[in-house]
């Protein structure tokens, strides 16, 4: 059974930092692009981030290029999103995902409010 399981989200002032995990089971993460995609409120998805399998390649929407950063441990099949200088427009629920397989997290909820 495929799970991703993701954590570390929360409630943070602008400006500042969380770091969300993702912890995968059931298929071999190593060999999948990985992405993160957020939901805001009353809004559709937004593709985020994506990764590529050995983690050389990483590609970034232009709303958090340049302050959030994917990365990957394969050998603990975990994947990661440190999001820096925080907006309140990031107020979203995050999504660990391979969409075009159909996997998908429960979320975890980031909210960026003073």
């Amino acid at each position: 059974e495929v799970q991703l399981v993701e954590s570390g989200g929360g409630l943070v002032q602008p400006g500042g930092s969380l770091r969300l995990s993702c912890a995968a089971s059931g298929f071999t993460f190593s060999l999948h692009v990985m992405s993160w995609v957020r939901q805001a409120p009353g809004k559709g998805l937004e593709w985020v981030s994506g990764i590529s399998g050995a983690g050389g390649s990483t590609s970034y929407a232009d709303s958090v290029k340049g302050r959030f950063t994917i990365s990957r441990d394969n050998a603990k099949n975990t994947l990661y999103l440190q999001m820096n200088s925080l907006k309140p427009e990031d107020t979203a629920v995050y999504y660990c995902a391979k969409p075009d397989l159909g996997y998908w997290g429960q979320g975890t909820q980031v909210t960026v409010s003073s």
